[in-house]
């Protein structure tokens, strides 16, 4: 860099914020690329924090992906059953990538109590089962052992305690209908151990969680058939890809399925999410870009003297623009630092203190959940910064136009 340069610059440096003209639309130019970092950081850690929630929520109660009887049909009751003895269970060996398999069934049901009734489906678990979902999602009480003899405890939800009045320790009477319509139903009557609250009214009202055993003993089946395995995977990504993996290594009269497939509409719905979070994005580095275009406008029209004295002193174009380009690159970085300092101060606030709550039945879930990763904040800093400085390089091109002696005259 020459004398020129570094003269230019500091005359920049020193006047931009004193200057009456262009220190309020700089100020509106660095304002803009805060408030765009801050709309885009919040987009994308409650769109991506909120996808995950709800995949979380339904892969609880189903799993990733299901393996079950052709005849089944993907009903909420367990059909034909299929047996535990597969190559695949109790460790699926010939597919990576693999976290955990599990058999499960579930029944239709009703609650009776003295003056109220419930439909109901009862998921019936063995020690087998992942608990580690429920874990997060119980309230009050402790989740059910079903790791020695068959017992009578259940996890309920929270909407339904609440909805008959249950609490740990009551015992609950749930008839079960029998294929022989003229026979009375069966009885159980559970014993409440826990009650949990997944966020996920769907479900809470529907399921509660017992013993296996009593579904295989009300079905007429062995004890050593389920009505269908769970798998979860380690990366929920490449769902589609296991699921082809898992069918190819199955026998052939069993079916494999997706969460997603079970379940189209929850799915669909939040795969919207991801265009959303792109047009916020495109929307805020277009709206930041603009106004970091005028602020740097602004400031060559105001140092047009400045200009053609160096083009004068045999300054050549390019390192003329390199000079705003600096400055406009600074007050690009200033922008970045305070929306930064403000967006990750109100996700960290969300994430730990739940200040903004969510209806639940309609996002399934009780507050906006936040998803945080270095790599993305990174990438969408470096991204915005690049962006704006690119759409920087075509105003810049004005200064190629500047006469030296028009210039040196202008007031």
């Amino acid at each position: 860099m020459n004398f020129e340069y570094f003269t230019a610059k500091r005359i920049i440096d020193s006047k931009t914020y004193k200057s009456s003209v262009s220190a309020p639309i700089i100020k509106i130019g660095i304002t803009a690329i805060a408030i765009g970092i801050i709309v885009m950081l919040v987009a994308i850690a409650t769109g991506i924090g909120l996808q995950q929630k709800i995949r979380e929520k339904v892969s609880a109660f189903n799993g990733h992906l299901i393996i079950s009887n052709f005849d089944s049909n993907n009903s909420q009751e367990s059909g034909v059953p299929v047996s535990l003895d597969q190559d695949f269970y109790p460790e699926f060996k010939s597919v990576s990538g693999i976290k955990h398999i599990q058999g499960v069934a579930s029944k239709f049901g009703v609650i009776r109590t003295e003056d109220d009734f419930e439909a109901i489906i009862v998921k019936g678990v063995g020690q087998d089962y992942h608990w580690n979902y429920f874990k997060e999602f119980l309230l009050e009480g402790r989740l059910p052992d079903y790791s020695k003899g068959r017992n009578e405890e259940v996890l309920i939800s929270d909407y339904l305690a609440n909805r008959m009045h249950f609490k740990v320790g009551d015992r609950i009477t749930t008839l079960f209908r029998k294929e022989d319509p003229n026979k009375p139903p069966s009885m159980i009557t559970y014993n409440v151990v826990g009650i949990y609250n997944s966020g996920f009214k769907e479900f809470d009202e529907t399921y509660i969680v017992g013993d296996i055993r009593h579904l295989q003993r009300l079905n007429g089946w062995g004890p050593n058939e389920v009505g269908n395995f769970e798998i979860y995977l380690d990366d929920y990504s490449q769902i589609n890809e296991k699921m082809m993996e898992v069918y190819q290594n199955t026998p052939s009269m069993l079916n494999t399925y997706s969460v997603e497939e079970k379940f189209p509409s929850i799915f669909e719905w939040i795969k919207i999410f991801d265009k959303n979070i792109y047009g916020i994005i495109g929307i805020m580095i277009i709206v930041a870009g603009i106004n970091m275009i005028t602020a740097l406008l602004v400031l060559i029209l105001e140092r047009t003297q400045m200009i053609g004295i160096l083009k004068a002193l045999g300054s050549d174009n390019w390192s003329i623009r390199k000079i705003f380009l600096y400055n406009a690159s600074y007050l690009i970085v200033l922008g970045l630092f305070w929306g930064n300092l403000i967006g990750l101060g109100l996700l960290f606030a969300q994430k730990y203190l739940k200040l903004f709550p969510l209806n639940p039945e309609v996002y399934y879930v009780t507050e906006a959940p936040v998803y945080m990763s270095l790599g993305y904040i990174l990438a969408l800093n470096l991204g915005t910064f690049l962006l704006c400085l690119a759409m920087l390089l075509i105003p810049s091109i004005i200064i190629t136009k500047i006469s030296p002696v028009k210039a040196i005259r202008f007031e």
